[in-house]
């Protein structure tokens, strides 16, 4: 803690020929080491703390600056040290300023009457009108909020969740901003009621404005030009420039808002990134991601979610105002100038290709393509689970996770099968085959949810749906057989048993975190019986995340059972659990590399050697886009086509000689 001390008469005397004021030189006091050296042209109204000044800031181009204040007032505040601040057109007031800070030409820097710095700012997610209001805080995380957004049915527990949030925006009341440690902020014209964390950059933000800003040396934050913010709260290592336009939002961890994007009323959650477009009144959970001009994302649940260029999402189904929600479930890819009137309710994994006025509920019927074809919506169950493009987005969102340290607010489950899409699958394969059982023979397509479904379609559906199911339940069992080793019968029966009892078949995917509905109504319960606090809340939810292994064990064990019953530990219905395990993935493979190897034909060398002939035609694509057989993507797949038929025959042939033993 710094001893402040009262100035010197001889330290006013040089402060004052170096051409500073003061309403009141007893109130402004200093460290013990404190030099007048580098201090000029300020004015000191209030009460003032001043630190030393001693070291020098490097600039890009080889500039030099020695820390001290320069040309500005500072009314009630707090300077740390080591810091530079020149060039303040008007005051900074009432603000603490960390150590190593860096802050020029500036128009204004102050905190008015008493703020809570976004905490507590409601935001009318998913639907314009009103109805599902969330108070942003600090500590907001994606499963938080999408309790806080969808459970509002349990009034009495999202009662009790809402009175520790208050408690805690409650706690961040202050008369005082704050600046932190070495933070950077340059051509700036206003920040009003702002707290700005460590390392931060800040540079030609045109208005920053009740708001926090959570940075840290490990993941800074960059507030870039031109960009307007206010009522915000933005979280670590996320980026918001190019004239960016924020207004009510909630962005969390390693978010790029940029390029004009404009976004009211909405939540932001880790690494989602909104460039060109608008948003308004959206749930983004992780990964949502939007590139380009002209595309509107409108009042709706999204979570690993990419639209297209000029994707339209409409709630102006007129009759009571725009109260109209959707929900997109996660891996949801829109094409090009794609639309869907809300409500709606997209399954996972879906590509939506044109404009659906239907209303249309497809979430039993996941990994479908939806497609317009002469002003009708016309859907492909299952036909997304052996396409490349979606192979490919797996892949790459764990590399893509931008966010640095271990207390990550968000928690986020990669899998792309797991009992939460497979559930509906269950329930897709009962949808196709009651169609199929009760469609009349001459007919070639059937309507469900205001799309057509060819028949064809309604048998394809089933058998991709089925070597889903297969490919996801085998590899739990070979899971659970690797990681226990088997060596005889009773080892074999141990690795497959459970000491859990718990059995949900309903399972929610909460914005990335994967879990039965079961457990989440177990922690609500507690959280209003005031058995837990909103920490200890926090904390249960990530339990919850790393039992996700052993739930979703249960749950392929469950479906196991029902097609085995007592069988399920004989070796012989174990060896058909692997063999169709590695049949349905090397199928899967097969019908992906097909998918891929689209990208290699005739159609997409068109434009390749523009002026040669056929053989330089094909020299010039193979050396800017390679060729299949060298593509890293195909080989991963290929090299996993060698795995899964290894680990297959060696799982097969310890099992047979199990058999053999029992015999």
């Amino acid at each position: 803690m710094t001893n402040y001390r009262n100035l010197s008469d001889k330290e006013i005397a040089t402060l004052t020929v170096y051409g500073c004021s003061a309403d009141n030189w007893t109130d402004v006091k200093v460290s013990e080491a404190f030099s007048p050296t580098y201090i000029s042209n300020v004015h000191f109204s209030g009460n003032v703390f001043l630190g030393t000044y001693n070291s020098v800031f490097y600039l890009a181009g080889g500039v030099k600056k020695h820390a001290g204040i320069y040309n500005c007032q500072l009314h009630n505040c707090i300077v740390g040290n080591d810091v530079f601040i020149d060039k303040i057109h008007n005051y900074i007031a009432n603000y603490s300023i960390g150590d190593g800070s860096y802050i020029e030409n500036v128009n204004v820097i102050l905190t008015e009457g008493e703020s809570t710095f976004g905490n507590g700012v409601s935001v009318p997610v998913m639907i314009e009108a009103g109805g599902r209001e969330l108070r942003i805080f600090n500590h907001l995380s994606a499963q938080l909020a999408y309790i806080l957004t969808f459970y509002r049915y349990n009034i009495d527990a999202i009662d009790a969740l809402n009175k520790e949030i208050d408690l805690y925006c409650i706690s961040q009341k202050s008369d005082k901003g704050s600046i932190g440690n070495n933070v950077r902020i340059v051509n700036c014209k206003s920040i009003k009621n702002v707290r700005i964390g460590n390392f931060a950059q800040v540079e030609g933000a045109s208005c920053l404005e009740n708001g926090s800003i959570i940075s840290n040396q490990q993941s800074p934050v960059n507030i870039g030009s031109d960009v307007q913010c206010t009522n915000f709260i933005i979280n670590a290592g996320t980026t918001v420039s190019e004239a960016a336009l924020i207004s009510n939002c909630f962005i969390g961890e390693a978010c790029l808002i940029s390029k004009q994007f404009s976004a009211l009323d909405s939540l932001f959650f880790a690494n989602c990134q909104g460039l060109h477009g608008e948003a308004v009144s959206i749930f983004a959970g992780p990964y949502t991601i939007t590139h380009h001009k002209s595309t509107l994302m409108l009042t709706a649940l999204y979570s690993f979610m990419n639209a297209g260029s000029g994707t339209n999402f409409s709630n102006h189904m007129y009759k009571l105002g725009p109260v109209h929600q959707g929900i997109t479930e996660r891996g949801v890819k829109t094409s090009s100038d794609s639309y869907i009137m809300w409500p709606a309710k997209i399954g996972a994994f879906t590509v939506v290709l044109g404009r659906h006025k239907g209303n249309p509920d497809i979430s039993d019927l996941p990994f479908s393509y939806l497609i317009e074809s002469d002003g009708e919506s016309h859907l492909l169950p299952g036909i997304n689970l052996h396409s490349a493009g979606t192979l490919r987005d797996i892949q790459k969102w764990p590399k893509r996770d931008n966010r640095l340290g271990e207390n990550k607010l968000d928690l986020i489950n990669f899998d792309f099968l797991s009992p939460y899409t497979l559930s509906n699958v269950l329930k897709g394969i009962e949808i196709l085959t009651g169609m199929i059982q009760n469609m009349d023979q001459t007919n070639t397509f059937v309507w469900y949810q205001n799309c057509k479904i060819k028949r064809s379609s309604l048998k394809k559906g089933i058998e991709l749906y089925e070597m889903a199911i297969n490919q996801f339940v085998g590899e739990k069992v070979i899971e659970r057989i690797n990681g226990q080793g088997i060596n005889d019968i009773t080892s074999l029966t141990k690795s497959l048993s459970t000491s859990s009892t718990i059995l949900d078949d309903n399972w929610v995917d909460m914005a990335g975190l994967i879990a039965p509905k079961m457990e989440v109504e177990k922690l609500l319960y507690r959280i209003l019986k005031k058995e837990i606090t909103l920490q200890i809340f926090s904390t249960e939810l990530v339990i919850l995340h790393n039992n996700y292994s052993q739930f979703s064990w249960n749950w392929a064990k469950n479906i196991l059972e029902k097609k085995y019953g007592d069988n399920l530990y004989d070796t012989e219905s174990l060896i058909t659990i692997v063999e169709n395990w590695k049949n349905s993935t090397l199928t899967f493979n097969d019908l992906i590399l097909r998918d891929a190897k689209k990208e290699f034909n005739s159609i997409s060398k068109i434009g390749f050697g523009l002026d040669g002939n056929e053989t330089e035609k094909q020299l010039d694509f193979e050396l800017v886009r390679g060729n299949y057989s060298n593509n890293l993507f195909v080989k991963e797949i290929l090299s996993n086509n060698d795995a899964t038929t290894k680990l297959a025959t060696n799982l097969i042939t310890k099992l047979t000689e199990l058999k053999n033993e029992e015999k």
